[in-house]
């Protein structure tokens, strides 16, 4: 069998703990993945991992082949990317991250529409709403919506990234419309568990209020908290890329329009200018020019 495959199928399991995510992921059945595994350590003549019904875990053999497996994994994406530069084509693939919202919004077309330029270049999108370790996880590519990026990162503005109140007509007519901060107070709101729960921060010109809201409802993740928001479930904060589209056909109004919320960016994030492969400058260039002529305000 392919010994690189077999290392990536490894490597995988490793850092999910199950072979049904790896098989989920790599798209291929759970039996082929457990062949995978079986021959490397048939191939290498030691155990490398430790099976249980409810967890997979490494053993000191295993924790020595994980090390060597992402270093022959990287190395030979060295290779795909040498080669790339000798004949002018992008090769290979690119892990890029970003959140379940941008992903559903923006990146799956954006991707989509550059995979079409460079059909050789595969992309593995994970759409998650965590902060993974970019090194550990082999991310290339973070595309994250912050005030404040992690200093530790290189760090591009793709685009900024405006956020406004929203409801239903529905949720409105029944409820009534808020004409000052304060009156969010005796509104149902929906918010980000992870972030503002309980405090919104608004400004109008000089003018700022921070408003402690009732949050009856809140998730980690904005479509939905957006879904909700449609259902008349009460007022929302929302990003303008996923929000628009509902403002123009009239399914959500917004509140409180003089009113602006934090302004925040949208950043695409890497570990290391220093290793940048042609891929991901190539996929840099192409969202750099794709956000900038978005309608990203209202």
């Amino acid at each position: 069998m392919d010994r690189l495959t077999a290392m990536q199928v490894f490597v995988e399991v490793a850092q999910s703990g199950s072979f049904s995510a790896t098989a989920d992921k790599l798209d291929m059945s759970r039996a082929m993945v457990t062949r995978y595994v079986g021959e490397l350590e048939q191939w290498l003549g030691a155990r490398l991992l430790q099976r249980t019904t409810r967890s997979v875990t490494l053993t000191d053999a295993g924790e020595s082949c994980l090390r060597r497996s992402q270093q022959m994994l990287a190395l030979m994406e060295n290779v795909e990317e040498e080669t790339s530069r000798h004949d002018g084509a992008l090769r290979g693939q690119l892990r890029v991250t970003c959140s379940m919202s941008f992903a559903y919004a923006e990146m799956a077309a954006a991707i989509s529409d550059f995979l079409a330029l460079y059909p050789q270049l595969k992309i593995d999108l994970n759409a998650s709403e965590g902060a993974l370790n970019l090194v550990e996880a082999r991310i290339d590519l973070a595309i994250r919506i912050s005030a404040e990026p992690d200093p530790a990162l290189i760090g591009r503005v793709l685009a900024p990234c405006a956020s406004v109140l929203v409801a239903s007509p529905d949720y409105l007519a029944k409820h009534g419309t808020p004409q000052f901060p304060a009156d969010l107070q005796a509104h149902r709101c929906l918010s980000y568990a992870n972030f503002g729960k309980s405090v919104w921060k608004l400004q109008r010109g000089e003018e700022h209020a921070e408003v402690h809201v009732g949050s009856h409802f809140s998730a980690n993740e904005a479509t939905a908290l957006m879904r909700a928001a449609l259902a008349g479930g009460g007022v929302a904060m929302q990003p303008t890329y996923l929000a628009s589209p509902h403002l123009h056909d009239g399914s959500l109004q917004q509140v409180l329009p003089q009113w602006q919320l934090p302004m925040m960016s949208i950043y695409a994030l890497y570990p290391s200018r220093k290793h940048l492969s042609p891929a991901v400058r190539a996929l840099l260039d192409f969202l750099v020019e794709r956000f900038a002529s978005e309608p990203w305000k209202l």
